[in-house]
């Protein structure tokens, strides 16, 4: 569906950002093309072809299609008998039968372990339910498929990145900048909500804390030496997470190493490593980040995040 419908300028001041979803899912609006990013959706077209000649090649060719459970299952089963062939990854040492929520922030050099991480949470983590927040250009081109998606394990949700922000362009002052800046903080909100409804229930949250794709686990060498700030990715989650004194998610770091030569895109049969880095309680990350009851930041908690990737890799992933 390349003809995207466009908000109104009243549909963009008064619908939530809720409203502004299911309109992106089921109505065939766009709100990159609303707020003059037509390139930057335009430019994820063809991933979202290719994924949903997948997703339907799942669905389409398992059964029995009058079971949804079942129907489900062997579909996410075939899901990973494909994905080991054709982007190929090494998981081992994840946990398996965990019973509590998870978060697990992971070094994002490319698309590919995208695809490794999907085929390794199906795999290991089999039926605990998956939350993947998209930036908006990659969400869009998905969102057609948001149901048969769900149908394969994987819950996405839209999010606005700094880097998409800052492309977008839009001027400061303005009422479509208000707008956007609006529906921006309550996707924001949304993915906290479902954030904390995930791991509630046992489920697990996939998060890049670069919110981009980038080489290397810290930025630069200034963030790496604390010369300069770690983007408060997971703190800020943790902060939303933990506000519930009885919420008892854990937090994964883990270490995605490429394979030598790889692309910033999928690299077809190349093998990627998904390592786990030294788990993060919550009884750890409460005694030791939380200096008050209502911290307004976790001081330290990100750049110890991040270290604990970077140890799993060489130097050259550093910084």
């Amino acid at each position: 569906m390349s003809n995207k419908k466009i908000f109104s300028k009243k549909e963009l001041a008064e619908l939530s950002a809720s409203e502004i979803n299911h309109k992106i899912i089921y109505e065939n609006y766009s709100l990159l093309r609303t707020l003059g990013g037509e390139k930057l959706r335009k430019e994820m077209v063809p991933v979202g072809a290719a994924c949903k000649a997948a997703v339907n090649y799942f669905i389409n060719t398992t059964g029995p299609k009058n079971e949804p459970e079942k129907h489900a299952k062997a579909a996410r089963a075939k899901l990973v008998k494909v994905l080991s062939r054709l982007t190929p990854g090494d998981y081992k040492g994840f946990p398996k039968d965990a019973e509590k929520g998870l978060v697990v922030g992971f070094n994002h050099p490319s698309l590919g372990e995208i695809a490794r991480i999907l085929m390794m949470k199906i795999d290991v983590m089999g039926e605990k339910p998956m939350l993947f927040p998209v930036n908006l250009p990659w969400y869009e081109a998905l969102a057609n498929d948001f149901d048969k998606i769900k149908m394969l394990g994987i819950i996405i949700t839209p999010t606005i990145t700094p880097a998409t922000w800052k492309k977008l362009g839009l001027k400061e002052g303005t009422k479509l900048y208000e707008n956007a800046n609006r529906i921006k903080r309550g996707f924001r909100d949304m993915y906290t909500e479902m954030s904390e409804e995930a791991v509630k229930n046992g489920g697990v949250i996939f998060v890049a804390p670069s919110a981009t794709r980038q080489q290397t686990v810290f930025k630069t060498e200034q963030v790496y030496t604390k010369e300069e700030d770690v983007i408060p990715t997971m703190s800020v989650l943790a902060l939303k997470l933990y506000k519930d004194s009885e919420m008892n998610c854990d937090f994964l770091p883990m270490a995605v190493l490429p394979p030598k030569g790889y692309k910033r895109g999928l690299n077809f049969r190349k093998r990627y490593k998904l390592i786990p880095g030294e788990i993060m309680t919550a009884d750890y990350i409460r005694k030791t980040y939380f200096k008050t009851k209502s911290p307004k930041r976790l001081e330290g908690f990100d750049y110890d995040f991040h270290k604990r990737i970077a140890d799993k890799l060489p130097k050259e992933f550093w910084y």
